[in-house]
């Protein structure tokens, strides 16, 4: 949505501590924007959910609304753990929108308890915006560890977003060099997760 295919220049990752920095993933030489912050969801969050996991296509606009439907509530009848969670989804499909200029946007909101995608891997959408709001981040490598890996090698180094970090991912329909990733494991550990995860709609596979 709105990006040039790269294909010679090899991105880098570009964090800070302000939303502003997401707008890096716009350019050529960044396939991951990271906001660092904290969750604005706090951790008992996961012991009060009653779902497993909720999808809708939405504007930003519309996100809260279709949110609290799928919640089987009105938008303003929620647990005390939905509005703030709510509230940044909706912030966060904004900047989203701004960024990659998609009017539709796929989200899902999840509760993890798997590995659900175990292997480092690049998204088949020109762009990915996750946030894990209670419990371990998304891991991803850089470049040079991404092209060890595609050979069959072991990462010299596995990186792994905080608790309430933002991460803009860049996809293979934007670029020859998407950011690598995957779910941390936490398969059997009893490590729960809290995640959101905003696409292009139409996009997401």
């Amino acid at each position: 949505m709105g990006f040039a295919m790269v294909v010679n220049t090899i991105p880098r990752t570009f964090t800070g501590d302000s939303a502003a920095v997401l707008r890096a993933i716009r350019t050529p030489d960044c396939n991951l924007a990271i906001w660092k912050r904290a969750s604005p969801v706090g951790p008992d969050a996961l012991h009060e959910l009653d779902f497993e996991e909720l999808r809708c296509t939405c504007s930003p606009r519309t996100l809260a609304s279709e949110a609290a439907r799928s919640l089987g509530r009105s938008e303003h009848d929620q647990p005390a753990w939905a509005t703030p969670l709510i509230e940044d989804a909706s912030d966060l499909a904004e900047y989203f929108s701004a960024i990659t200029g998609c009017e539709e946007i796929q989200l899902r909101l999840a509760v993890v308890e798997t590995d659900s995608c175990r292997k480092f891997h690049g998204d088949w959408v020109s762009t990915r915006l996750i946030t894990t709001y209670s419990g371990p981040g998304t891991e991803w490598i850089d470049q040079p560890d991404a092209a060890r890996y595609a050979h069959g090698d072991e990462p010299r180094a596995i990186n792994r977003l905080e608790t309430g970090d933002v991460g803009l991912f860049k996809g293979r329909l934007a670029t020859d060099h998407p950011a690598i990733h995957r779910s941390p494991p936490i398969a059997g550990t009893g490590a729960k997760r809290l995640l959101l995860v905003l696409d292009p709609a139409g996009e997401a596979q």
